[in-house]
């Protein structure tokens, strides 16, 4: 059988599909990457569905989004395959996360829901697809996320060295590898470019604050930056886990009410959130860790790189590229990986990280 696999992502940012081809000779190795952006009107039905701000019959809906999302997630694997040389009969399988349009892990019917219809991608593409890997972890009481450490494990750990791994996307997540034989753990630390990502729609009327330039020119608000903190979540042991319904725009009207503050201010502050987020959960969960690896969107801002930086003294802060995988393809790498395991009968889940009572194989395989 190939040991070549497709990666298919895309996060809680839900600007598209991220798109990596990796063989893996044992070690990853990508091969190419594409992303396909989300057509303005599908992305905004997909934040409205998430929010629930939805009209008519949602069940009509979500069938709909499904669907388009399968075709779209079928036409990124495409993509990156017609940057090759390879063939459809070359891919042993693609390993699909899809889009998640809700995630309540806790609770008494605990759930959490990603779309993308699998048929439409095997149908489309030819090519066997794994997908459905949260909710195996979810179903055996675990969080379903953070689901990429077992891949940080598998790919950038070093027995010599402990580190830690920082994806930062809408949310961040980060994963502790331990030198010699510890114990891998790791958890959803709160808002990554999420938050960031909205305020710089809503005044810069662009889908990112470029290189953290707009941050860099406010100043943080120590009040505004201690109320944001005290949010239950930064103090909630791990395991745990959170997206868009927890840190969504709402919550961060909310904390801004009463207050008046220059725009510039705000985004400064919610990029010192963001680090000190993230920093807290290194000191108090990796105390150890000598070296942290960053990936995911946030790795550009490199005023937040700063301010991580300045809130991680005596460690190496760097990216992800200076270990074999460019900080923008960690993610859909890492459902290559997840689908491989899968194919080889496999556990994909980490219980130290998610809760889950015990390892198991994650998602459904789709044949072609």
């Amino acid at each position: 059988m190939s040991d070549c696999f497709i990666g298919l992502m895309s996060g809680t940012s839900t600007d598209g599909v991220d798109a990596a081809l990796l063989e893996f000779i044992p070690a990853a190795r990508l091969l190419n990457t594409c992303f396909l952006p989300y057509p303005q009107l599908l992305r905004e039905a997909l934040l409205n569905f998430a929010g629930g701000n939805y009209a008519g019959d949602a069940i009509d809906q979500l069938g709909a989004l499904d669907n388009e999302l399968g075709e779209l997630f079928a036409e990124a694997a495409l993509a990156v395959l017609a940057k090759t040389r390879l063939s459809r009969a070359d891919i042993a399988a693609i390993g699909s996360h899809g889009q998640t349009v809700r995630h309540r892990p806790a609770g008494e019917h605990p759930f959490t829901l990603q779309i993308s219809d699998p048929n439409v991608i095997a149908a489309r593409t030819g090519i066997t697809t794994v997908a459905d890997f949260r909710r195996r972890d979810v179903a055996l009481g675990g969080q379903g996320a953070p689901l990429v450490p077992a891949f940080h494990n598998a790919v950038f750990a070093d027995r010599k060295e402990t580190r830690a791994v920082v994806n930062i996307g809408g949310i961040a997540n980060m994963t502790l590898l331990p030198a010699e034989s510890g114990v891998v753990s790791g958890f959803d630390t709160g808002p990554g470019n999420l938050l960031m990502d909205a305020w710089s729609r809503a005044h810069l009327q662009q889908p990112h604050d470029k290189n953290g330039a707009f941050a860099a020119s406010g100043t943080v608000n120590a009040v505004l930056l201690q109320a944001l903190l005290t949010d239950e979540y930064f103090q909630r042991q791990p395991p745990k886990s959170t997206g868009r319904e927890h840190f969504g725009e709402m919550w961060l009207a909310e904390r801004l009410r009463g207050r008046n503050l220059a725009p510039a201010d705000v985004m400064a502050t919610l990029c010192e959130l963001t680090a000190h987020s993230i920093a807290d959960a290194i000191t108090s969960h990796a105390p150890h860790a000598t070296r942290v690896l960053l990936c995911g969107g946030g790795a550009h801002n490199t005023h937040l790189l700063k301010c991580l930086a300045a809130n991680l003294p005596h460690r190496t802060v760097t990216t992800t590229k200076d270990f074999g995988i460019h900080p923008d393809w960690v993610e859909a790498a890492a459902f290559a990986w997840l689908a491989r395991e899968t194919l080889a009968g496999r556990p994909g889940n980490l219980p130290a990280v998610t809760g889950a009572r015990q390892p198991t194989m994650l998602g459904a395989i789709y044949s072609a």
